[in-house]
This record gives structure tokens, sequence and C-alpha cells, in this order.
């Protein structure tokens, strides 16, 4: 009888961990919103600009480093990507102004994309299984979420002890040293060979005529729309909105005793709850269509953000949507690679998903720069809030009509 194929694999152990680093740095910019404007005295749509454009250039990196690690090597896009990161950390940790925080942030950006799920998605993906590849996706994703869970609490307790610069270098350290890893992410070969030898270009023109291509790409804008929203501004939308914490309230007794702590705390507890979320998802992706599986979380993503803003803000209500949220935060990321995975074959996995993803970080520019200037503007978040609930019930409805089944081979 023949062996299953092995669910963890070296290829997946190293994709954890840089994932894990790579996203605890991303996710824990936040947290530098109010001190680095206080430092400063710049309105908040300063700093909230230089996320956004580091979002943006994250998805327009996404499938540069994409096809850059299906021409050269996943392991050199990886070391550029790295590279890139810490540059970009080392030097905005000595801007001052914020035109040079908003053109570093495009270095940060590229870093993310070659350290991020574009890259590492598609080189797990090549290397499970048909049977493991939803799953092994969804734990890859999982280690991007347990990285969530570190950094808001991570940057929190560094920032006692060191001003923000310091700890831009420290995290331009740590991404770094995810080089170390890279001996066992050997690129394995493409686990299903039809199409192999087709050309890049024809690959792309096959995927931009298929209209389920175009409402893939629709459908991942309101996912980077509210993530971006939240990474950047949910701490300080908490630290301002959310009533007082009651000293006799359980969160007191674990040292959750002021308002900005517990916006740390509710990025950290979306990234605990995504792991089993993003774990769930790859799980039900191998056994549902994945495009009903999007349209749910989308669903629920929308029946959350709306029943939190329709309630007054208090530090139960910010618990029970950390969780309730986290449970669908990243889960669309192993179901949307999956998807193009399965409609359009691995061999340009990494460059078609970078496509997809662009989408996710024009909704995440657009989440972060509105963020700050509707608070500018208006004096809180409520209006951009709103917004997000229209783009994530437009996503669960994008994702019905998808066509899910495999693209006929073309010729070589």
């Amino acid at each position: 009888m023949q062996s299953r194929a092995p669910l963890i694999t070296p290829v997946l152990v190293a994709g954890l961990l840089i994932l894990l680093v790579s996203n605890a740095i991303r996710s824990s910019f936040g947290v530098f919103q109010i001190p680095v404007a206080t430092e400063f005295g710049w309105p908040r749509s300063e700093f909230s600009f230089a996320i956004a454009v580091q979002n943006l250039a994250w998805g327009i990196g996404a499938p540069l480093f994409g096809a850059i690690a299906e021409r050269f090597g996943d392991r050199k896009a990886v070391i550029l990507g790295a590279l890139c990161y810490a540059a970009g950390l080392v030097l905005s940790a000595r801007a001052v102004s914020p035109e040079a925080h908003q053109m570093l942030e495009i270095l940060v950006g590229f870093g993310i994309a070659g350290t991020g799920f574009g890259v590492v998605l598609a080189v797990v993906g090549r290397a499970a299984s048909d049977e493991n590849r939803s799953l092994a996706l969804g734990l890859a994703t999982a280690a991007g979420s347990l990285g969530q869970v570190l950094s808001a609490p991570v940057a929190e307790i560094l920032l006692s002890h060191f001003p923000w610069q310091t700890v831009f270098l420290i995290f331009a350290a740590a991404i770094l040293s995810v080089i170390a890893v890279l001996p066992l992410m050997r690129a394995p070969e493409p686990s299903v060979t039809s199409g192999a030898d087709v050309s890049m270009a024809a690959a792309l023109r096959q995927a931009f005529r298929d209209p389920s291509f175009t409402l893939i790409f629709l459908g991942f804008f309101s996912c980077g729309y509210q993530l971006g929203f939240m990474v950047a501004h949910f701490p300080a939308m908490v630290t301002e909105m959310c009533g007082p914490i009651s000293p006799a309230s359980p969160l007191a007794a674990i040292g959750i005793t002021s308002t900005s702590a517990l916006g740390a705390a509710a990025i950290a507890l979306i990234g605990l709850a995504n792991i089993a979320g993003t774990l769930t998802a790859g799980w039900l992706g191998r056994i549902y269509p994945k495009k009903y599986v999007l349209a749910g979380v989308y669903t629920g993503r929308t029946l959350f953000a709306a029943l939190f803003i329709l309630f007054p803000i208090t530090p139960l209500t910010v618990v029970l949507f950390s969780l309730g949220m986290g449970s669908l935060w990243l889960a669309t990321v192993p179901l949307t690679s999956g998807l193009v995975g399965h409609i359009y074959g691995l061999r340009y996995m990494g460059t078609l998903y970078g496509i997809v993803f662009l989408s996710h970080q024009i909704g995440s520019f657009m989440g972060v720069w509105l963020g700050g200037r509707f608070y500018d503007t208006y004096g809180d978040y409520t209006l951009v809030w709103w917004v997000g609930v229209a783009v994530g019930a437009f996503s669960a409805i994008v994702h019905l009509p998808v066509r899910e089944r495999r693209m006929a081979a073309l010729p070589a």
C-alpha cells in the first residue's frame, strides 16, 4: 500500500519561521502610530499615509517577487526581500519628516513582499501533495497569525524600554535572521507537471481572459481594506474610543489597565483566534468548494464589523470582536491562494497569486489612508469603518459566480 505523503516537511518548517517573523514586524506598525505622530507633532494622516504606502508597495512587489522566485529561485527572492525590509527599517529609524517615512516605506513594503505570503505560500504549495496542500497553506498562514499574536505586545514592551527608533533597528536585525533557515527551503519541482513548460506570458494571458480570475481579484480588495485599517488604526481606535477598564475587571487582573494596552492586546487576540480560524479554513477548503467557504468568511466579517460599531465600544465588546474577527482574519489567504493554484496550476502560482494580492494591498492602502484622512476630518473612525462593512459584503457576493474548476492545460 502506498504511504501517504508527509504534511510536515523542511520546506514547510522554513516557511512557517519566515512568515512568523515577517508578519510579526508588519503587524506591529499600528503600535507606532501614536508615538511617532506625538514625537513630531504630525497629524494622524501623515504616519497613516506612510503605512498606506508600505501596503501599496507590498502589493506591487508581490507579483514582482513571485516572478523573481520563479525565474531565479525562491531563496534568492527571500534574501532580497529581507535586505529591502531591513534597509527600510534602518533608514526609517533616522527619518524625521513625513515625506521621508513615506518614501522609505516603499522599501519596507517590497521587503514584506519578498518575505511574505506571495513567495512563501507558492513554495509551500509546490512542496505539498495534493491531499495536504490546503492544510499546509493553512499552517503557513497560521504562522503569520502567531507572529501577529506576538507583534503588538512585544512592540509595546520594547517601546517601554527603548525609543521607537531603536525598536526599528531591533526589528531589522530580526528580519535578517530569517536568512539562516533558507537552507531548508529547497525549491521543489512543481507537484503537477501539466503546463510546466508553458511561458509565463501564456499563463498570464489565460488567467486574464478568465472572468473568475477577475472576480477573485476584486474579492480580495475588502480583505486588504479591513486588515490594513485594523493593523494601522485599531490600537489607536481602542485607545481613544473605548470605555474605561474597571480595576475589578479580569483584564486588570492580567495587567491590562489602560485602553492603550487593550488596543495592543486586541491585535494579539485577533492573531491568536486566527491560528484556529486559518487552520479551520484550510481544512474546510479540502472538503467544500473554496469559493463558498470564502463567501462565508466575508459574510462573517461583515456581520462582526457591523455589530461592533452599532453597539457602544467597551472592553468587553473589544475582546469579543477581536476573537470573532480574528477567527476570520487570515482565513481568506489559504483559500484564495489555494483557489488560484487549483484553477490555474502551480507552475506560476507565485506570480498569479501576487497579482491577485495586489488587489488586497490596494485595499490595504485605502483602508490605512482613509483611516487617517477621515480621522483628521471627522475626529473618529466611524465612517471609514462603515466603508469596510460595505466592501466586506461586496466580497461575500462576488465570489459566488467563480467557476472553481481546473483550467485546461496550455500547449507547451
